[in-house]
């Protein structure tokens, strides 16, 4: 797959952020886009993650964009009519879907809608989840096999996060 543009949701940011481990964002061969709301989210969650955002931004590991196109403008205050996504998913999933670029995002319930405004409008949508980022790392030899297992091994027992594969193995 040729490298272009990844709109990142919080949840996705905040998998890396976490571990402080950014610099695999910044060493992904896509650019990384994270809106004003997404960094919003970021920023009131928890002081650490904060830090570690605003100097992975200051790095270029990802950029800080607003949402301000008309178009980007309407599609996320049409997200917001069901009040089951928050302010970050529904800005990625607009500039996503309004500029053709891939959208990271882990929320199942946030993926299918992304999946459907995309079909609505017309306009291709690839989504990638964390473990798909993690992948690609390994295929362009970012990461080892082993160290992302220990990535892997490091979300499941000190952050929440819990991939449903043993390995990354699994996913190659």
């Amino acid at each position: 797959m040729a490298p272009g543009i990844v709109v990142a949701d919080t949840s996705v940011l905040v998998n890396f952020l976490r571990m402080d481990r950014m610099d695999l964002i910044g060493d992904h061969p896509d650019m990384f886009i994270a809106t004003d709301h997404v960094a919003a989210e970021i920023v009131n969650s928890y002081p650490d993650q904060q830090a570690r955002y605003r100097v992975a931004r200051d790095a270029g590991h990802l950029i800080q964009q607003r949402v301000d196109d008309p178009a980007e403008v309407e599609l996320f205050l049409r997200l917001g009519l069901s009040q089951r996504l928050g302010a970050g998913e529904r800005s990625a999933i607009a500039v996503a879907i309004n500029r053709n670029h891939r959208l990271a995002i882990d929320d199942i319930r946030a993926i299918r809608r992304a999946l459907r405004e995309a079909r609505v409008t017309g306009n291709p949508l690839q989504v990638v989840r964390t473990q798909d980022i993690i992948v690609q790392l390994i295929r362009h030899g970012v990461l080892t096999l082993a160290a992302a297992d220990l990535i892997r091994t490091d979300w499941a027992h000190n952050h929440r996060f819990r991939l449903k594969i043993s390995s990354f193995a699994d996913l190659l």
